[in-house]
């Protein structure tokens, strides 16, 4: 299936997309975690959402794989500027609106674009969420597990960006905590997209460090209930960082969201073993309305 490569300059950025399917199909836009790229919705995922009759578009967020980077550790920008940059790329793609999927901080930035420009999304799917924005205070929810608690109290060592293997490593190595437990880390198939994703960033340093500086803005959690999206939250039951109470919390704030549990998944983009179960949900939840009225049985 051939793949359309394009540089779009939206909202005084630049950002690298690439669109697989038929243009004439329902719009699905991928928005990538921090620290990842477009690569990071992987190849066979995306496939199999454009062969379900979806035009799919992934791209590379601000800091991320082509698009507009800046100096490490001094991002102008915050959560609600990554919002107004989908809202513009879509805008950028056509008229109508498109099916958001976000996934961890691309999940934060499709509340946003949610509650910010509801007429830029036709529904939404949220994955590897937590209410409202990552740094904001959830007095009433769970915190990361002991198991990640214990790696981020650890001394990192410095990571040497413009060391190819040295860069490949720290990708390796940041993706294993957040992974579920019950089942083998991929370490082979990790790495292996890792490489694909440091050869692909103009500055991996600026990818694996400035996502994670940005300013969240003020809390929205007070304000999913006005999101008017159909909304599909899907999660991991292992989910590390955010346990799968936010998860409920999050389905529970927006009006008729739904919620399905992934088995054997931590906070991670999704693992091959659940594309039978996520593939099918979101092209459902994506799927146009039934023209004409439903026949009944006879």
């Amino acid at each position: 299936m051939p793949v359309d490569h394009r540089r779009l300059r939206v909202n005084g950025v630049e950002l690298n997309a690439e669109l697989l399917g038929d243009p004439s199909d329902p719009a699905v836009l991928l928005i990538h975690g921090a620290g990842h790229c477009l690569l990071n919705w992987t190849d066979g995922f995306v496939e199999r959402l454009a062969a379900g009759g979806r035009y799919v578009v992934r791209y590379d967020s601000r800091d991320a794989g082509r698009s507009t980077t800046y100096p490490v550790g001094a991002p102008p920008y915050g959560l609600r500027d990554l919002a107004d940059d989908a809202a513009a790329l879509i805008g950028a793609l056509g008229p109508d609106p498109a099916h958001v999927v976000g996934m961890s901080q691309g999940a934060a930035v499709g509340q946003l674009l949610a509650i910010h420009h509801p007429d830029r999304v036709a529904t939404l799917t949220l994955a590897s969420a937590t209410p409202g924005g990552p740094g904001h205070d959830q007095a009433d929810l769970p915190p990361v597990s002991d198991r990640l608690a214990s790696f981020f109290a650890q001394e990192q060592d410095e990571v040497d960006w413009s060391d190819r293997d040295a860069a490949v490593h720290a990708l390796v190595e940041g993706e294993r905590p957040f992974a579920a437990a019950s089942r083998p880390f991929d370490e082979d198939g990790v790495r292996r997209l890792a490489v694909r994703v440091v050869d692909h960033a103009d500055s991996i340093a600026a990818q694996s460090t400035n996502p994670y500086l940005l300013d969240a803005g003020p809390p929205w959690r007070h304000r999913l209930g006005g999101i008017t999206a159909a909304t599909l939250v899907l999660h991991g039951t292992e989910d590390p960082l955010f346990p799968v109470e936010h998860a409920r919390a999050l389905a529970a704030e927006i009006p008729g969201a739904r919620f399905t549990a992934l088995e054997r998944t931590g906070h991670e983009v999704f693992p091959r073993e659940q594309w039978d179960t996520v593939v099918p949900a979101i092209l459902a939840h994506t799927a146009p309305p039934r023209e004409g009225p439903i026949p009944t049985a006879r």
